[in-house]
């Protein structure tokens, strides 16, 4: 298989944790026989270095003429006087809604090596941590209208949350399909006893459900469900929300795992091509220091490989190599734990190629 991947490294720990993740992604390619190009694309506060925006028109051409994407992390400290609507992170929205990546899949799914390192206690880590946040990604309150005026002498500040039915049809859609191909189970995650939006998600989930028989749906509200994720996590198998809300409790759901840098995700469209990146931020504090964890990006590149070429073999290869290495006890400082082998970024990207090779 040949196929051309936009590379996105971005700010921060991003070319380092990109690096490691393309060494892989060319341990699978020698040990299955595929041929990955790549291209090295501009986003957030380097492309505002070099170019005045967050998002230059080549970088754009160029994730929607490849096959995928791959993304490090956008943004830092040294952007923070930027005007909000060059900001680095307008670059992130921005790509997603040019390649109309409407669905964002972020598993959760605990090791059993970094149990320890959950901040839930052992009984219920015992039950187990798997599941999957669908979440709306090109709607709502974050591409809403967003205003400032000034009213009686005092400045008020309006942000609106749109959200039309077939947008809210097309995500739960992928919600009912992923939970089919898991355990059967779909959570709704609204507010309904504030917001008409979400009445209206509910209302189309009700609707569709008709044509999901087997899938048990039920619905919580979005105070509800961020408490009983650290509660009963082992309750959920997929669940699926709109942006904002699935911003933060995907956000809650990665610490409860053991740590925020081993969560990969999918953002997808209507097509195979997709955006794929960890969950994680830039962290600029430990930039070029080989301390970042790669193992997130490591796994997104899995998820590219699963989601995006149909390489099912050599994406679950990636994952067993992550939980071999794990087994080894090789660790970086973020999931460090007693008895444990300390390593850097690099190092643990050479060891998931050779458990690869």
């Amino acid at each position: 298989m040949r196929k051309r991947i936009a590379v996105l490294k971005g700010d921060g720990i991003g070319p380092e944790i990109v690096g490691e993740a393309l060494k892989v992604l060319e341990a699978v390619a020698v040990a299955y026989g595929h041929h990955f190009a790549y291209q090295d694309l501009d986003i957030g506060g380097c492309a505002i270095d070099k170019t005045g925006v967050p998002l230059p028109r080549e970088t754009i051409d160029g994730c929607l003429a490849a096959d995928s994407t791959l993304l490090g992390a956008v943004g830092g400290p040294k952007w923070d006087s930027v005007p909000g609507d060059r900001r680095p992170e307008k670059g992130l929205l921005g790509i997603r809604s040019a390649m109309g990546l409407f669905a964002n899949l972020r598993p959760a799914k605990l090791f059993p090596q970094l149990a320890a390192a959950s901040p839930l206690r052992a009984d219920i880590v015992a039950r187990g941590i798997d599941f999957l946040v669908v979440r709306e990604l090109i709607g709502g309150v974050y591409f809403g209208e967003h205003k400032t005026e000034t009213i009686n002498s005092e400045r008020v500040a309006t942000d609106v949350m749109p959200y039309a039915e077939h947008e809210i049809e097309r995500i739960l859609r992928v919600g009912f399909e992923t939970a089919k191909k898991r355990r059967s189970r779909m959570t709704v995650v609204d507010k309904a006893n504030v917001l008409d939006t979400s009445r209206l998600w509910r209302a189309v989930a009700a609707r569709m459900a008709a044509e999901y028989p087997d899938v048990a749906l039920n619905y919580l509200y979005v105070d509800n469900a961020s408490m009983q994720l650290v509660r009963d996590p082992a309750q959920f198998d997929v669940i699926v929300t709109e942006n904002m809300f699935g911003d933060i409790l995907s956000d809650e759901a990665s610490m409860i795992t053991g740590s925020i840098g081993m969560i990969p995700s999918a953002s997808l469209g209507a097509g195979t091509r997709g955006l794929y990146e960890p969950i994680h931020g830039s962290a600029p504090d430990i930039a070029g220091k080989d301390l970042a964890n790669p193992v997130g990006t490591i796994l997104s590149a899995a998820m590219m490989l699963k989601y995006s070429f149909g390489l099912t073999k050599e994406s679950e290869a990636i994952e067993a190599a992550v939980n071999s290495v794990l087994e080894q006890g090789l660790r970086t400082g973020d999931m460090m734990s007693e008895g444990c082998t300390l390593v850097g970024c690099r190092a643990m990207g050479d060891a998931i190629c050779a458990a690869i090779g």
